[in-house]
């Protein structure tokens, strides 16, 4: 069978990115189809400008409380346009240094510039973006194509001009008002970002917590400090209506516990309410794919049904993180071209939802723990005892640790903190190599570092260990004269 490549990637964000790199490093004639510009979701409507925009709002932040560091300052002002300018700057860096066609082409990769759809299972019929139509046979296909965001059943959404991630990062001008349909990781950083900005933010969602995948513990102490910031959070509500009126719109929403409904007035409306794969233009019928109600079905190496084709990302309805498409797509590409029988590692994966403190999260939940009647204990150090957090006043949070009592031996983590997203990788690359609390508490940590908070969390296991009945075997043996220690509090932090 004559094929014209060795593998067709459909798709040229985060994952249809990482598989053509990889598969022409392996050798492999690639093609990467892509109907937008390069970078996907991440560089243009997702990673790149929200945490850009994080960043000016932090920055607004610190002013307001400079005095805190003795410094004399005034009430910040907000130039939106350049906030904005600087957020567009910095994608357009990031697509030059990462993700332009020129990049891809140096490395011998082909990058057509238009739609992929299914001919047949190894066929891809191609609308060339100027009019012209091709046909490419590939020996491997891979499936990047991403997902979009959901438009929720709200009674008269249709009718509004809302935003979603999309279209967000290309406000002019600053919103006064500011509602926020959905308190997952979307709603809650660009709440934060534009309560600091100076918008008056209301933030709506079904649920009675935000982002109800993180511990409870934690996520009720960033609402607090984000409702702190002036973020008025109602949970626990339907929304049952959405109505515009010139430039006035108006969400109604219903408290599910009382009943009652109140109507909110904004000046603009941002749903960020999940999202959903991107399969409906592929005709993946044609090449006999499966899929389920999220997207496509795949295996654990990213295989269809159909073994030579892989699903790479958001595509296939899983954990909807830029670094687990790259995860997928490294694992798919050099499972195809390889014939090793490579699998993708979600066990070990972490996430981080970059509000100000941080919130990250990896392996298994404590709800999890308990569900399966795993024995653990949780090991918890505070921010407000790690030094460099005092030095530099970023106090909030905590590291929670959730181990085997008996050998230290790492189940999950969650982080409420600054740096969270930083000091998450560590306890994920623990858990995937074995490394156990005595041993990361063996393991010098440089200070004063955010790291070494990590450690001392680890050091709560020696303490653990640590009994009346050792402590006096010593004192009997060696005729030490110090006093016996209460280790009697299991909330004790040393």
């Amino acid at each position: 069978m004559n094929f014209d490549y060795d593998v067709i990637v459909i798709g040229g964000g985060a994952a249809g990115l990482t598989a053509a790199g990889v598969s022409a490093s392996l050798g492999a004639k690639t093609a990467l189809i892509e109907e937008k510009k390069l970078g996907g979701d991440c560089t243009w409507h997702g990673c790149i400008p929200s945490k850009t925009l994080l960043k000016s709002a932090k920055v607004a932040d610190i002013v307001r409380k400079a005095a805190v560091f003795g410094i004399k300052t005034g009430e910040p002002e907000i130039d939106f346009e350049a906030v904005m300018k600087r957020v567009q700057d910095i994608q357009q860096q990031v697509y030059r240094d990462a993700d332009a066609p020129e990049i891809y082409e140096k490395m011998g990769v082909t990058v057509i510039d238009g739609r992929g759809t299914f001919a047949d299972e190894h066929t891809v019929r191609i609308a060339v973006n100027g009019g012209e139509e091709l046909a490419l046979r590939g020996r491997n296909i891979v499936i990047a194509t991403g997902s979009r965001p959901v438009q929720p059943p709200i009674p008269g959404l249709d009718a509004v001009p809302y935003l979603t991630n999309e279209t967000l990062f290309s406000l002019k001008t600053l919103p006064k008002r500011l509602l926020v349909v959905g308190a997952g990781p979307i709603g809650v950083e660009m709440s934060q970002a534009f309560a600091r900005f100076g918008s008056n933010v209301t933030v709506f969602d079904f649920s009675d917590r935000i982002l109800p995948k993180d511990h409870p513990e934690l996520t009720a102490l960033l609402q607090e400090i984000l409702a702190g910031e002036g973020v008025d959070f109602r949970l626990g509500a339907t929304v049952t209506g959405v109505a515009a009126s010139g430039k006035t719109i108006t969400v109604t929403a219903e408290d599910r516990k009382t009943g009652k409904a109140v109507a909110f007035q904004g000046d603009a409306l941002l749903v960020a309410a999940g999202r959903k794969a991107n399969i409906e233009s592929l005709d993946i019928e044609a090449a006999g794919i499966e899929t389920h109600e999220r997207g496509i079905r795949i295996n654990e190496s990213c295989q269809t049904s159909r073994h030579h084709i892989y699903a790479c990302g958001d595509v296939a309805g899983g954990a909807q993180f830029t670094h687990m498409a790259e995860h997928m797509a490294k694992v798919a590409a050099s499972r195809m071209l390889t014939h090793l029988p490579l699998r993708t590692d979600e066990k070990h994966l972490p996430w981080c939802t970059y509000t100000d403190p941080e919130l990250a999260h990896v392996g298994t939940t404590e709800e999890e723990l308990k569900n399966k009647r795993i024995s653990y204990e949780v090991y918890r150090f505070p921010f407000e005892r790690i030094d460099r957090a005092i030095t530099e006043s970023e106090t909030d949070g905590w590291i929670r640790v959730y181990a085997a009592g008996f050998d230290g031996r790492i189940y999950g983590a969650d982080i409420l903190g600054a740096h969270a997203g930083d000091l998450i990788s560590e306890l994920a690359l623990a858990m995937r190599n074995g490394v156990t609390l005595r041993q990361m508490s063996d393991t010098i940590h440089p200070y004063p570092s955010y790291a070494l908070g990590n450690r001392r969390a680890a050091d709560q296991w020696y303490v653990s260990k640590q009994s009346g009945a050792l402590v006096g075997m010593l004192q009997f043996f060696f005729g030490y004269q110090g006093k016996m220690p209460d280790t009697s509090d299991p909330e004790r932090i040393v």
